[in-house]
């Protein structure tokens, strides 16, 4: 069998991926923080017909003979590159302009995220579309490790001093991390009940909630980053895993080194060029077509090969 056929084969297989992942990149070009994704392409192992020789005798060395096998997929890469950040007004949308990830979690399993399309449940979690907890710090002398919505914290003073330790190389790690909660309702000096006026997150991720006449820090929304953030793999909804390849996450905040700043009211949008994709999509319909070409050839080419015994 010729090899062009083979050949033909592994190029219509690779350009179908390609098509793969350029038609789920436009796909996703209106959701929250998507990454695109590129293919790239290796040939495969060549068949030596003819080693190389050296120059010997008065003649000259010849190069080495080889017939290609055709080409396989290489790799496929996010691009995790910034999106465009786009404004909502919503109080719990958060954006993240620069590196890191935000840190989410079920209770069993610790996810990443850039999506910051975030709600507050029924208890005053934090959550994901998902329902994925945010993680990050409380203010210890405002609410108790453990939220409890029945017995409401007690706001005594404006804007307590609360500085978490927490900072690249600070040993601060993603299990060590608690559910952000914003509590519906306060407790005043006098034990009068105070619903929660407002609440504003700043550039470092602190959580400000007015109760009454009282400002208080509620907590810290804490952020992840990785040596390597293309390695991570994607788990749908918009999440994702550290991998072998990612690294460990390092945990920090928001506005110090190696971390971007959080941008309430706010949220980033897919990184997807429609251009650049409808592009690449023609140049893959056409490398498709002309690999079948190679195979129909190739069909003549056997044909008159048959014919030659009639």
């Amino acid at each position: 069998m010729l090899r062009s056929l083979n050949s033909g084969v592994s190029g219509m297989k690779a350009n179908q991926i390609k098509m793969d992942v350029i038609g789920n990149n436009i796909a996703n070009v209106n959701t929250t923080a998507f990454k695109a994704q590129r293919v790239t392409f290796k040939d495969i192992l060549s068949q030596t017909l003819e080693n190389a020789s050296a120059p010997s005798g008065g003649k000259g060395g010849t190069n080495p003979k080889q017939a290609g096998l055709g080409v396989a997929v290489a790799g496929i890469d996010t691009n995790m590159n910034q999106g465009a950040l786009s404004t909502t007004g919503r109080a719990t949308d958060i954006a993240i302009e620069g590196n890191g990830f935000f840190i989410i979690s079920d209770g069993i399993e610790t996810r990443f995220t850039r999506d910051g399309a975030f709600t507050l449940d029924s208890s005053g979690n934090l959550v994901t579309s998902e329902g994925f907890h945010v993680m990050g710090t409380y203010n210890t002398t405002f609410l108790t490790d453990v939220y409890d919505p029945t017995n409401p914290p007690t706001v005594t003073t404006d804007d307590p001093t609360y500085d978490p330790e927490i900072s690249p190389g600070s040993g601060t790690t993603a299990s060590q991390l608690r559910n952000i909660v914003i509590p519906f309702e306060a407790l005043n000096d006098a034990g009068e009940s105070q619903k929660i006026l407002s609440f504003s997150i700043d550039k470092d991720g602190t959580i400000k909630g007015i109760y009454g006449d009282k400002t208080v820090v509620i907590g810290k929304i804490a952020l992840a980053n990785f040596q390597n953030p293309a390695g991570l793999e994607k788990l749908g909804g918009n999440t994702y895993r550290n991998t072998s390849n990612s690294g460990e996450p390092s945990v920090g905040l928001g506005a110090t080194s190696g971390f971007g700043t959080l941008r309430q009211g706010l949220l980033e949008m897919s990184n997807v060029d429609l251009a650049e994709q409808f592009t690449d999509m023609i140049v893959t319909s056409r490398a498709f077509q002309a690999n079948s070409r190679t195979i129909t050839t190739s069909d003549e080419m056997l044909q008159e090969l048959l014919n030659l015994k009639r």
